[in-house]
């Protein structure tokens, strides 16, 4: 079984004393592609040197919503030099939280539409955070024509309604360890809707674990978990999610571009 974590950060200060045995348990465990994604300048950049440096790992950029009040022209700059680096694949991650309003909500809706015009400059995937703000992101993406530049609602936490107003609009959804939980809730209705060729899984490491690792640190390995739960609520094997989801990562992230 071949596996695609499309969503985790093995950039975090987290990984950093035992990252050599975390990929090996990653491969271990089937996965053979990793999407390690940046949330302020420094980890989009270390984002890039540890792909660099890591066959089959692959760098998204891009400022979270929680350092938002942060961005500057400067921002936007050094964003457009990272995303030039040949493993970039995405403008990521970036969006809205309205769980810990850590920048004012206008200021993260500013810096969410001007990183989502960047990314139409740049002919790149937008990896989404949303947590809390459905209605004003599925807004903001709508006035910002994201369609033209797709992408992925991370981490999905909506409902049936919400995600098929993503779909819509042509997102992929992305399923991580939530959708293990007990609570799971609505999570579990969007896990059996999503069409097949709109899905993909994520750890979102080194946060989420999957039960039975929930409060742990989380790592790519886990990913295996997620697509093991998919599979059984939609009535699959879990090799056929690993395939069609490794799939959908090479699509929408254009990796079969890479050389």
């Amino acid at each position: 079984m071949k596996l695609t974590d499309s969503h985790a950060h093995l950039n975090d200060e987290r990984f950093r004393q035992d990252y050599a045995q975390v990929l090996a348990r990653a491969r271990a465990a089937g996965v053979t592609t990793i999407i390690n994604v940046g949330y302020d300048l420094a980890s989009s950049a270390a984002a890039c040197d540890l792909a660099e440096k890591t066959e089959g790992l692959y760098a998204a950029v891009g400022i979270h919503p929680h350092d938002a009040a942060s961005y500057t022209e400067e921002t936007a700059c050094m964003l457009r030099k990272l995303a030039a680096h040949p493993k970039v694949v995405a403008l990521g991650e970036i969006g809205l939280d309205y769980y810990y309003n850590y920048s004012p909500r206008d200021v993260q809706q500013e810096v969410f539409r001007r990183q989502l015009r960047l990314a139409r400059e740049l002919s790149l995937p937008v990896i989404i955070h949303d947590r809390d703000a459905h209605d004003d992101v599925y807004r903001i993406l709508c006035e910002e024509n994201a369609r033209e530049a797709g992408g992925v609602l991370h981490c999905f936490s909506g409902g049936a309604a919400f995600a098929a107003q993503c779909l819509q609009l042509g997102f992929y959804l992305s399923l991580a360890g939530p959708v293990t939980f007990k609570n799971a809730g609505e999570l579990l209705e969007v896990a059996k809707m999503v069409p097949p060729e709109r899905l993909l899984i994520e750890t979102d490491a080194p946060y989420l674990a999957p039960v039975p690792y929930r409060g742990r640190r989380n790592e790519p390995a886990y990913v295996r978990l997620v697509a093991e739960k998919i599979a059984a609520l939609r009535g699959m094997e879990p090799e056929e999610v690993a395939e069609l989801t490794s799939r959908n990562a090479r699509a929408v992230f254009s990796l079969d571009q890479i050389v």
